[in-house]
């Protein structure tokens, strides 16, 4: 049986006006996903890479036209064109293809940063080779490769670079200067090395900041995922836990039952109506107990009754508030069905199991009134149970959804909650809860109805 879902850590002073705490599974879709987000750090790696480029075009082409025009070198102004042009190419190229690609790799990073070295080789070439001063422009792209990729493809950058480098000083087109002095070229180096550890700079700032951000949201994806396959896993435990005392509790039950029966057909106890009326009593707390256990076993998939069945939204509303009040409260729970035209469902045992575990903990914060209020909105089911309880401390909300969050001071305290969350979760729902504004509490479920719906899902 799922325990303790309505917090009784309760703080008595707690204020009306607390923010609601709001655990979604749309808010997980990324953390938590079900099924699992698919990891896109790659892809926006590539995309900053694309939008690399197109800087790099423009700078070229900014470049070209101020030494050609300002400073009066000759430059091979067609052949530099069209590796502008091809540039230019390759980005559209790229820009179609990550859209339509499904998954981006890291070979895929490496091939368009060995592409970019290529492109930036083939302008060097055409304006000086080593002799250029926008050489340090291949510490970019190894700083890049360092951040974006493993050790195997970042050494193959660095070869990559460290041969095209090599090469330019045996290998390139030499600068036709204008009638200058030494000490006018040298001016001219240092100018244009300044130029460049600016726009290095520059660009590394602007771009390694904003993949250490598309990093930082990875890991946070993984810590995530991290921690719901270890809540996961406490649930598996939980859950054959339950199932083994459940099968244990089967024959002691059996045999209680027996031996009531057996009383009750005894002459000596059937004289005495008072005695009678205490084996009654006492026959009905045992088929509750025996409800329990079944109700654990078809949770777990082995099923001594039926599970789910087919219903209506209607039916099903009406028949958790008949079935909880039957056996806890018969004048505290109050029913609010506004949810509107009714709708086949199917009735999920879990399900009921944790509207019950919510009902069982307001009755412990509210034993005089309860509220169960289904409402409809859009395509989702929605369930709200209020009470008149001191409210939720600020600390609960802010753990909401985390094992053991109570302060019963018993020992497992805080698991019922825990176990609501992920069970409303798997179904495609939220759970939130909040203070009401003239006191006490509220939790709401809301469950899409395409999982609920016959035919719209495995409701479990």
């Amino acid at each position: 049986m799922l325990e303790s879902i309505w917090p009784q850590n309760r703080n008595q002073n707690a204020s009306a006006e607390d923010a609601p705490y709001l655990w979604t599974t749309a808010d997980s879709q990324q953390a938590w996903g079900s099924p699992e987000p698919r990891d896109v750090t790659n892809r926006k790696n590539m995309a900053l890479l694309i939008q690399l480029r197109w800087t790099a075009v423009m700078g070229q082409i900014v470049t070209i036209g101020f030494v050609q025009l300002w400073l009066g070198i000759k430059l091979p102004l067609a052949a530099m064109a069209a590796v502008i042009a091809a540039l230019v190419t390759l980005n559209v190229v790229s820009m179609i293809w990550t859209r339509r690609r499904k998954e981006i790799t890291s070979h895929d990073l490496l091939l368009a940063l060995m592409l970019d070295v290529a492109a930036l080789t083939a302008q060097l070439y055409l304006s000086g080779g080593a002799k250029n001063p926008f050489t340090s422009l291949y510490l970019l792209q190894i700083t890049l490769g360092a951040v974006l990729l493993d050790a195997r493809s970042i050494w193959s950058l660095v070869v990559l670079t460290t041969a095209s480098l090599v090469g330019l000083t045996v290998a390139h087109r030499p600068l036709l200067l204008p009638q200058q002095g030494i000490g006018d070229d040298f001016s001219l180096y240092i100018t244009g090395m300044c130029i460049g550890f600016l726009l290095n700079a520059v660009l590394l700032v602007v771009f390694v900041t904003r993949i250490n951000r598309n990093l930082r949201d990875r890991d946070a994806r993984l810590a995530a995922m991290r921690q719901r396959a270890a809540e996961e896993s406490h649930i598996v435990r939980m859950g054959l836990l339950a199932s083994g005392a459940a099968h244990e509790l089967g024959t002691p039950l059996s045999s209680i039952s027996v031996l009531l029966s057996d009383w009750r057909r005894m002459p000596e106890l059937a004289s005495h109506p008072d005695l009678i009326e205490d084996i009654a009593e006492m026959e009905s707390s045992l088929k509750r107990c025996k409800a329990i256990v079944t109700g654990i076993l078809v949770s777990a998939g082995e099923a001594r009754g039926e599970g789910s069945a087919a219903t209506t939204v209607h039916k099903f509303v009406n028949g958790l508030a008949e079935e909880w009040s039957s056996t806890r409260s018969k004048n505290t729970l109050h029913i609010k069905n506004e949810f509107g035209a009714d709708l086949a469902i199917v009735s999920d045992a879990a399900l009921k199991q944790v509207v019950f575990n919510v009902l069982d903990n307001a009755l412990e914060a509210s034993p005089g009134w309860i509220e169960l209020a289904a409402g409809r909105s859009g395509d989702a089911l929605v369930l709200a149970i209020s009470d008149v309880g001191p409210g939720f401390s600020s600390e609960t909300l802010a753990q909401l959804g985390k094992p053991y969050n109570s302060s019963k001071g018993r020992p497992g305290g805080g698991l019922g909650l825990f176990l609501v969350v992920n069970v409303i979760r798997k179904l495609g729902g939220k759970v939130s809860a909040e203070n009401r504004a003239d006191g006490g509490a509220r939790v709401t479920l809301t469950l899409p109805l395409a999982t609920l719906a016959i035919g719209g899902g495995d409701a479990g």
